[in-house]
């Protein structure tokens, strides 16, 4: 009823994604859900920073831990830009790209 380009349409898909993703389904966020939100909310909105940093720790779940590293750096980045530097989300990117980085052997 809504249409695919809703924002509740969207953070459904989002919703649904991690669900499965937690189920053991590797693929169940996708690079298209990401595009779908850039193109309808935009690069700074909070649910498009929220999977990009789902994707990116999912990246580093797969073996990717410089990837998911260098993901988080560019989120971190867009977070304190746009949220702040003591925003929730924001302390969540800090504490996931030490981890990641720590994991790729880059501290």
């Amino acid at each position: 009823m809504l249409g695919p380009d809703h924002p509740l349409t969207l953070a459904a898909r989002g919703n649904l994604a991690r669900w499965r993703h937690a189920a053991g389904d590797a693929a169940g966020l996708t690079e298209e859900l990401l595009t779908d939100c850039l193109r309808v909310l935009g690069p700074d909105h909070p649910d498009t920073l929220t999977i990009r940093g789902s994707l990116a720790y999912w990246r580093g779940e797969a073996g990717d831990a410089a990837g998911a590293a260098a993901a988080y750096e560019e989120l971190l980045a867009d977070c304190l830009r746009v949220l702040g530097p003591d925003h929730p989300d924001t302390l969540i990117a800090r504490g996931n790209l030490a981890y990641w980085r720590e994991r790729a052997g880059l501290v």
